[in-house]
């Protein structure tokens, strides 16, 4: 079946076997390797990419096929003209990340949360990233940054730069 998407901005229009996961056709088809894949049961969140851009989705658990017409937001589509995101920045300035295979799914929970509420607590942040999981960083700094995000970004919330 022939699917049509926007990722990251740009126009992509593929064929695609109806079985084929929205995370392997972003890696596959549209050669963005950014979206990894942890575990193949939606339970790592390291797959996670934004939807019309206010809606976080575990791309394992979704088909390329239910995408189509839709925008898509992965990690390659977060920096703009060789600038960091807020989001990026701070990660980096809260040291958010250490061996980064989750990252990319954390920044992009983290933009759809952000979305909708634009000044969450530390409690909300928490609970908006409850299902990503990081095996390395204890997520304390990974609360920080987005807190930090937040004051950056302010009401104008999350949207890539």
């Amino acid at each position: 079946m022939k699917v049509h998407v926007k990722v990251n901005g740009v126009g992509y229009e593929r064929d695609v076997e109806p079985r084929t996961l929205l995370a392997y056709f972003l890696r596959e088809d549209c050669r963005l390797t950014g979206t990894h894949v942890g575990c193949d049961t939606s339970s790592c969140g390291c797959c996670v990419v934004v939807i019309d851009g206010d809606r976080a989705v575990k791309s394992c658990t979704m088909f390329a096929a239910q995408a189509d017409g839709h925008d898509i937001l992965t990690v390659e589509g977060l920096a703009e003209g060789g600038k960091l995101h807020a989001l990026q920045q701070a990660f980096w300035d809260q040291h958010g990340l250490q061996c980064g295979y989750c990252t990319p799914g954390m920044l992009l929970t983290a933009i759809a949360l952000l979305k909708h509420q634009p000044n969450p607590s530390e409690a909300d942040i928490r609970a908006g990233l409850a299902g990503n999981l990081c095996r390395c960083t204890g997520y304390n700094n990974i609360v920080k940054a987005v807190q930090q995000a937040a004051g950056t970004l302010g009401p104008a919330a999350a949207g890539a730069s």
